[in-house]
């Protein structure tokens, strides 16, 4: 591996685990364990943990911290209470995409924000840049914490033994909470990227590798599995949940790319790149972002043209087989005017194979 590598401070115990170490965003990481697809299920049927120390955490503190963030991303984080967190995007002046967020309030003086690990540096200079001038600090945390993710219909019943001062069962969807996990302070965060219920722990440096311990020692390899990035791809996958740098990026705007629901034109509030994001809405997308299944065998994968009556309309963003559905899927960008389509072909090798049309996830996790 490259010196310019990171590594994640848990990386001895991966290795150990039998990761396989990858370069991923600026660090050395596991990709997978025993198998991406047999991971993947394992996360479908029962639990899966997964290191993403990777990912960069920035926090902004101060009385005026709330409004401050609200001035940097598109969702309305004013509209909050303590405890509460939500998806954004964060957006350029042109209205194109910066980075996708969590955005986590954990007092009225005091936000916690999840940012991508390849775009850690951008976002904490851009964030800079446009940081209001109020009453409020950023600061990039981010070598503070290990972050890792429990993911799964049992995750709640595995790491509940471990939790020392709170009922986990009252932490809903989308909630955050500090408490003591395996002896160790640490914020527990209802949330995941997988499209199953499961926990994202934000653990303090020193405590990290007691927690892991705790639940690898307590769980494996019975009832809980070792997940890679292999196996993160493909949950999201499913779940439709988009990936920063392939179905997102700087070109493209968040009103294409689906995200409307998290882009608050109405709340009354500045932020940056709203003006750009009006003015979209007004004359209106020219693609929007869609979901295709293969029909038959082969795989579908990322700049694979899309087509419509033999012509191109645009161009799938991500793609690889999907182990709960045995199928191939993808996402990409398809012009405007065939949008609702509900077939059309991809283009493998030279031959064009035919494709089925969403506006759905893939998959969605029993209720």
């Amino acid at each position: 591996m490259s010196d310019s590598l990171h590594r994640v401070p848990l990386h001895d115990r991966h290795s150990t685990l039998g990761g396989r170490m990858v370069p991923f965003a600026g660090f050395e990481m596991p990709v997978q364990y025993k198998g991406i697809k047999d991971e993947h299920l394992a996360v479908r049927s029962a639990a899966g943990l997964f290191d993403v120390s990777h990912m960069g955490e920035v926090e902004v503190r101060g009385p005026d911290a709330i409004e401050a963030v609200d001035a940097l991303v598109t969702n309305d984080v004013r509209g909050l209470v303590d405890g509460q967190a939500l998806y954004t995007v964060m957006c350029a002046p042109d209205g194109g995409i910066v980075d996708d967020l969590i955005v986590y309030r954990i007092a009225e003086d005091h936000v916690f924000i999840c940012v991508n690990a390849a775009n850690r540096a951008k976002d904490v200079a851009f964030m800079r840049e446009y940081l209001p001038k109020l009453n409020a600090t950023l600061e990039d945390t981010s070598e503070n914490y290990i972050q890792l993710a429990l993911q799964g219909p049992k995750a709640e019943a595995l790491l509940k033994p471990l939790v020392e001062d709170a009922d986990l069962a009252e932490l809903k969807f989308f909630r955050c909470a500090w408490m003591r996990v395996a002896g160790v302070s640490a914020l527990v965060a209802r949330t995941g990227y997988t499209g199953e219920d499961g926990f994202e722990l934000y653990i303090p440096d020193e405590g990290g590798a007691k927690v892991f311990d705790a639940l690898v020692e307590s769980y494996l390899p019975d009832e809980l599995a070792m997940c890679g990035l292999g196996a993160r791809d493909t949950l999201r996958l499913e779940a439709r949940l988009p990936l920063y740098g392939q179905d997102l990026s700087e070109e493209i705007n968040p009103l294409e790319a689906g995200l409307s629901w998290v882009v608050k034109l109405n709340s009354g509030y500045d932020f940056v790149g709203k003006a750009a994001l009006e003015a979209i809405k007004a004359q209106g997308v020219k693609r929007r972002l869609r979901g295709f299944q293969l029909e038959g065998r082969g795989v579908l994968r990322p700049g694979y043209a899309i087509l419509v009556d033999g012509r191109p309309v645009g161009e799938l963003t991500s793609g690889g087989y999907a182990p709960t559905l045995d199928a191939s899927i993808g996402l990409g960008y398809i012009d405007v005017e065939h949008t609702d389509v509900e077939r059309a072909e991809v283009e493998i090798r030279g031959r064009r194979l035919p494709v089925q049309v969403s506006k759905k996830p893939f998959y969605s996790r029993p209720r």
